[in-house]
């Protein structure tokens, strides 16, 4: 009997025989690769029927995953968008509000502007104005009217001098600092301002209640020409105001002339002009007294 490791069986065999035609495929697969890479790089539109069969036979099942693969794209995307939506809104409202108090700042800036314009023209035919300042307050409580500015002695600013604001006179300086002044405002008790009738030749006091209010006193007493709603500006009697600047409209008729309501309020005021004595030599006059003759 002979040894075991002496046999060969028919599996071995096999085996072989199929190892050997392995190499033998691979080898023939290796020379068929080169011949066909050989001609595709000589020739390129050899295969190219080849190459659109291979396309056409796997679109069908290629155009499915393909929709699949866009759709989810899509849904992916949406739900991305929406999630970004909200801060994006957030965000958006956010401008939007800056947006809008940006505007209500040049809306304002663009009022002052125009108040601060309108004061800067007052001096057209009147000589240019002492100084342009700011209004800082009134009393509102007291009997007494009074209003400060925010100009004084440094600013060339003296006792007597007029101020108005762009809609019309305020008051007169009464007492100045170095930086700051006291103004005697047209409602003022001891206020009396020269005026006439801007539309006739009326001439009359406006004088102060200390009530916000001022009365209009006709100087030649009769028929009383005026109306709700006639126009008082100064006539520059007494040398203080210029004529022609507006004073105070009436709102009620009287006996011996009317009340008025200030043209320029002084709580919707913010900047006024202090203005020149209209005629400093007629105001000295009246302030020197008259000589007595000697051995009178």
């Amino acid at each position: 009997m002979a040894p075991p490791e002496k046999r060969r069986s028919s599996t071995s065999r096999r085996a072989q025989y199929g190892r050997f035609t392995g190499y033998v495929l691979a080898i023939a697969g290796v020379l068929i690769g080169l011949l066909l890479l050989a001609v595709s790089l000589q020739r390129p539109d050899s295969f190219a029927g080849l190459r659109g069969l291979a396309r056409d036979s796997v679109a069908p099942a290629a155009a499915p995953t393909t929709l699949a693969r866009t759709q989810s794209q899509g849904v992916l995307a949406t739900i991305a968008g929406y999630w970004r939506a909200g801060s994006q809104n957030a965000q958006l409202r956010e401008e939007m509000e800056l947006a809008r108090i940006r505007l209500r700042e040049a809306e304002a800036l663009k009022q002052e502007n125009a108040r601060l314009k309108a004061l800067l023209d007052l001096d057209q035919g009147e000589g240019a104005p002492v100084a342009i300042t700011h209004f800082i307050g009134s009393t509102a409580s007291s009997a007494r009217r009074f209003g400060y500015i925010g100009a004084g002695a440094r600013d060339g600013v003296n006792p007597g001098m007029p101020v108005r604001s762009p809609r019309g006179v305020v008051g007169r300086v009464v007492e100045t600092g170095a930086t700051s002044s006291r103004v005697l405002l047209l409602s003022d008790s001891q206020s009396l301002v020269p005026v006439r009738l801007a539309r006739r030749d009326v001439a009359a006091f406006a004088e102060g209640r200390g009530d916000g209010l001022i009365r209009i006193r006709l100087i030649n007493l009769g028929i009383n020409p005026l109306r709700k709603g006639d126009l008082f500006v100064t006539s520059g009697t007494g040398g203080y105001f210029r004529p022609g600047m507006a004073v105070a409209i009436v709102t009620r008729i009287t006996g011996d002339g009317a009340l008025a309501r200030m043209v320029s309020d002084p709580a919707a005021t913010d900047y006024v002009a202090v203005l020149p004595l209209w005629q400093p030599e007629t105001i000295r006059a009246a302030a020197t007294p008259i000589e007595q003759p000697v051995g009178e």
